[in-house]
């Protein structure tokens, strides 16, 4: 018996059969990418289903025969913006995570809920919307993530975990804050708007609950093969936030992760409330309801990704062939044996904007002095260094301003598949040990599936983190880079040059954009 959990990642859409002690019995990818359309990151929901059903014919194709699938879990990139009509018919383009349009409707929304709500949030995408006078709204019956989109399409039930939920609109406790949702009705309709919030956005749901079970139609969709069966239940659908603290087990305070590949985000679960409100940190949840502050940001390694596919070309066209990943292992590690400053050079790896950074669109950039020596070593941790370097201006406020501690962080993505290079580069960043489970590159997938087993296997009354504990992080190989203190001198002299050299990417991207 297995479960299949399924995420819909920024590159790749992944599935991952496990069985009761999360052990991977097989898995397949789909990659996509998204799209530059009419000023706006998007995905083309076509994509959705072709993607999918890719992954999960991989998957059976792989997966032991005698397996059936007891229980499916899908997740996905959070927030963004799809919008439904009374048929379900989508109303405007899907508008990801990724995009940096809504910065009017963040700012007023924040300020009158006394809430930050960042751009990329659902309620933020609805009401720039409705700011714009755009001619769907009149006819919106419902809005939702990605993942929720999918489970809708797969169980016909119109839900959200309540970790993707949070990031549709605030919580107050376990369900959307009542208050908050009068101010945002009042706010809409003086702009005209008749429908009420509460009726637009999915029901919150908990991790271990039913949350449907597979349609005809749903099994159709990812399956014409007939392996995974009508009547499958489905876990509730939740965020890669939400699945990353899963997949790395940090779901209890004082536990924190770390998500590392298109876009980087840093999970901490608190032990109590902010003292104050920061545009930089937004105040999501666990799969389980607990408080957490989330620092997100934009781009993390798609243009390091860009320059090793050069080098690759590179390699091609001297008639050189090297597999993909000696090529980022040669590339990575050539960082450990460089200046621990990068040697001057400067990396701005902003392929999008960045609201941390109050950066509104992105050029990427490379900068570097007359005098400076270009080594591939300094080239390389640059580029490493840039992918964290947003992450940590967030993760300041949360040490410094907060007082918020942390024994160690978890973390997990495509940052850390090539051994020790990654975890040392983070370790060194934000000052604190970096833990790598050797089911780190599985991410998000593998945490939904995690989700899913939950529902199907849990005994009566365990909870979440007694399942992780007992059952799939028992026997689970780690490993743990400690941070230096000459490494981390080398990131704190980079991060002051880059500090100033922001007004060149703001600069850049006036001009240019």
């Amino acid at each position: 018996m297995a479960v299949l959990g399924i995420e819909f990642g920024s590159t790749r859409i992944k599935g991952v059969l496990i069985d009761r002690m999360g052990g991977v019995l097989a898995a397949g990818a789909y990659d996509w990418e998204n799209r530059f359309e009419d000023g706006v990151w998007t995905y083309h929901l076509d994509d959705v289903w072709t993607g999918i059903k890719s992954v999960v014919a991989q998957v059976k194709d792989a997966a032991p025969k005698a397996e059936t699938v007891e229980a499916i879990g899908v997740s996905a990139m959070m927030h963004g913006y799809l919008a439904f009509d009374k048929d379900d018919r989508l109303l405007a383009p899907f508008r990801t995570w990724r995009n940096t349009i809504t910065g009017e409707a963040a700012a007023a929304l924040s300020e009158a809920l006394s809430f930050n709500i960042p751009q990329r949030w659902c309620c933020a995408h609805l009401y720039q919307a409705i700011l714009n006078g755009e001619k769907h709204i009149p006819d919106v019956a419902h809005i939702t993530s990605l993942a929720g989109y999918v489970h809708f399409s797969l169980t016909g039930e119109k839900c959200l975990g309540i970790g993707d939920a949070s990031g549709v609109f605030p919580l107050d406790g376990n369900v959307y804050d009542q208050k908050m949702l009068a101010k945002f009705d009042a706010m809409t309709a003086q702009k005209g708007v008749k429908q009420k919030l509460i009726d637009l956005i999915p029901r919150i749901l908990f991790a271990g609950e039913n949350a449907g079970n597979l349609t005809e139609k749903g099994a159709a969709l990812i399956d014409p093969s007939g392996w995974i069966k009508p009547g499958t239940p489905l876990c509730p659908p939740e965020g890669d936030a939400g699945t990353g603290m899963v997949a790395t087990n940090s779901i209890a305070p004082r536990t924190g992760n770390v998500s590392a590949g298109t876009s980087i985000f840093a999970m901490v679960v608190l032990e109590k409330p902010l003292n104050g409100v920061y545009p930089e940190i937004d105040m999501v949840t666990t799969p389980t309801g607990s408080p957490v502050a989330m620092v997100h940001c934009n781009n993390c390694t798609s243009d390091l990704d860009a320059w090793i596919n050069l080098f690759g070309e590179l390699f091609e066209a001297a008639g050189a062939e090297i597999d993909k990943s000696e090529l980022y292992a040669a590339f990575y590690n050539a960082a450990l044996d460089s200046a621990p400053d990068a040697g001057g050079i400067l990396n701005y790896n902003y392929l999008s904007g960045e609201h941390i950074t109050r950066i509104e669109s992105g050029i990427p950039l490379i900068m570097r002095l007359p005098e400076t020596r270009l080594t591939l070593g300094s080239f390389a941790r640059s580029l490493l260094f840039s992918s964290v370097a947003t992450l940590k201006l967030g993760m300041d406020i949360l040490t410094e301003k907060e007082n918020v501690r942390l024994s160690y962080i978890n973390g997990h993505g495509g940052l850390f598949k090539t051994k020790r290079v990654g975890q040392k580069i983070l370790a060194d960043a934000l000052g604190v040990p970096v833990k790598v489970s050797e089911t780190a590159g599985e991410g998000g997938a593998w945490g939904i599936a995690i989700l899913a087993g939950y529902l199907a296997w849990r005994s009566k009354g365990e909870s979440l983190p007694d399942y992780l504990d007992a059952r799939i992080f028992v026997s689970q190989e780690s490993s743990t880079e400690e941070p230096d203190e000459m490494g981390a001198k080398g990131f704190a002299a980079y991060m002051e040059s880059y500090v100033k050299g922001l007004n060149v990417e703001r600069l850049a991207v006036k001009l240019f954009s």
